[in-house]
């Protein structure tokens, strides 16, 4: 089990790194190659860090990373609504914006539900901070 709550938090941990990656060129100026949604790119650029986050957060307690991943998973799902929502009424959101969100959602959707079946599996007395 620990194995897996490590290969979760690494993945949290790079899929964050890789977001903060991508989202800090285009803040700076690197042209992705479609119409960029400026709100979009700030929320995503921010959310790497908390990805970061969550993937520390993982790695030392899978019950705190559970809560932390679906919190996560929630409000990307919010804002894969509100782009879809967008995108729909014409305004300038790419579809490239509308995949990677859904790319997004489902990383953390995957991580959810393996935490809450990690966690399913476990003693209380594994949760602990170090466990």
């Amino acid at each position: 089990m620990k194995i897996i709550q490590t290969v979760l938090a690494g993945v949290a941990i790079l899929f964050g790194l890789l977001t903060i990656f991508a989202g800090s060129r285009v803040l700076m100026g690197v042209d992705p190659g479609y119409v960029v949604f400026r709100p979009l790119l700030i929320y995503n650029t921010i959310m790497g860090f908390v990805y970061v986050t969550a993937g520390l957060v993982i790695w030392r307690n899978t019950r705190m990373g559970m809560y932390l991943a679906f919190t996560i998973l929630v409000l990307n799902l919010l804002v894969l609504g509100g782009i879809y929502y967008l995108y729909q009424q014409g305004s300038p959101v790419a579809v490239d914006s509308l995949r990677a969100m859904s790319v997004r959602t489902g990383v953390w959707l995957a991580i959810s539900g393996i935490l809450v079946w990690l966690n399913s599996r476990r003693n209380p007395s594994d949760n602990a901070i170090g466990n």
